[in-house]
């Protein structure tokens, strides 16, 4: 797939694929995180149709993929279409700093400082593409003109599961090709449930999706001067990166794992908001971040009357007197679920992890992940 629309000449995507996604185990492991997954019954798995939305706007060759070592292969598999040389593999995992930091220096030494990059992480789901291409295009416009951009989903209820970001004053013709930007006054961390409501009552409050579009010369500039030492490593890797693997290989296992772990959001982007330097761009077109068994179920049809929610082979599974609840069968010769007056549960079976939980306690599953491991059931995890 080529790039054909002319807003995006100087754009890359990168998709940083991490993270094991404990809270929807025992579907996500660390052998198989969340973005290998197809939750959807899609016929793509996360990343696939992560990769799919961006390539449609930026082309394949301006997508690249940042990922650990225990999924690059899995990650090549699924992604023919990915350029190899934009596969950017890190031995350990080092936080989304480091990871955008990286890759932004490597794409910086290729096509030049004022290239601009942007940031969307492998697990999101969009419902209305078109709408998201044009929020992207005023992001990137936005960072042209120097700013971080980031986009601010529409807050449709007053989730305790999200970050907030507050949006200040209009752009105005600042940025012609950005309409909508504003400037963002804070990041604020995820409320309780009486903050989030309050949020949405004063109109302005968007989610944090953690999507982040800049300039690599910006983002550069910023570690330079607010983590020097993550600014140090990865220009030093990013000077050898194309040039010989094993020196590549070499550098990445002496420096890479010293290197701070901080999410980006804690790095860059809430001190430079505090500066003046963020803008946001609203986003309306439907988003939903698949953290844990609800909001899979948010998106996956009723089996039936009673709301019933299945992942995967509805054959598999039958409900009696039961409403309300996700239920997920283990995949080839799995065995069949039987629900006899059993009311909004999570039930996911795998051929060596069954997992039973209150829906309402979606959230905490990876308390029982922490658990398990701490019992020593690595294996299963």
């Amino acid at each position: 797939m080529q790039q054909t629309d002319g807003r995006f000449s100087d754009f890359h995507a990168l998709i940083p694929a991490g993270g094991v996604g404990s809270r929807l185990w025992p579907l996500s492991r660390g052998a198989r995180p969340k973005f290998l997954y197809d939750f959807l019954g899609s016929g793509r798995t996360m990343i696939q149709a992560t990769f799919d939305r961006l390539a449609a706007f930026a082309g394949n060759g301006h997508v690249a993929v940042m990922t650990g070592a225990a999924h690059a292969a899995a990650v090549a598999a699924q992604l023919p279409e990915l350029d190899g040389r934009n596969l950017f593999v890190e031995p350990v995992g080092r936080d989304s700093t480091a990871a955008i930091a990286l890759a932004t220096a490597i794409l910086a030494r290729r096509h030049g400082c004022d290239v601009v990059v942007g940031s969307f992480a492998a697990d999101h789901v969009i419902r209305d593409e078109e709408t998201f291409r044009e929020c992207v295009a005023q992001a990137v416009a936005a960072a042209r003109a120097g700013y971080v951009a980031t986009i601010g989903i529409a807050a449709t209820r007053p989730s305790t599961a999200f970050g907030y970001i507050r949006q200040g004053r209009a752009l105005g013709g600042e940025v012609p090709d950005a309409p909508d930007a504003r400037m963002v006054r804070a990041f604020v961390e995820k409320p309780d449930s009486a903050t989030a409501q309050a949020y949405l009552m004063t109109g302005e409050y968007r989610w944090n999706a953690g999507m982040f579009v800049m300039r690599a010369d910006v983002l550069l500039d910023t570690l330079a001067r607010l983590r020097p030492r993550i600014h140090e490593t990865v220009t030093a890797i990013a000077a050898i990166w194309d040039d010989d693997a094993d020196h590549r290989a070499a550098m990445m296992e002496r420096l890479w794992p010293g290197v701070e772990k901080i999410a980006f959001d804690y790095a860059v982007a809430e001190p430079l908001a505090a500066e003046g330097g963020v803008a946001v761009v609203p986003g309306g077109f439907g988003w939903d971040d698949i953290g844990d068994f609800n909001s899979v179920a948010a998106l996956v049809p009723s089996a039936d009357r009673y709301n019933n929610k299945i992942i995967g082979d509805p054959g598999r599974v039958v409900c009696l007197d039961s409403a309300g609840n996700v239920v997920a069968p283990a995949g080839g010769a799995g065995r069949t679920i039987a629900l006899l007056g059993a009311d909004d549960l999570v039930v996911v079976d795998t051929p060596d992890a069954l997992l039973v939980a209150p829906r309402a306690r979606s959230q905490e599953v990876k308390r029982m992940v922490a658990a398990l491991a701490a019992r020593g059931y690595d294996a299963i995890l």
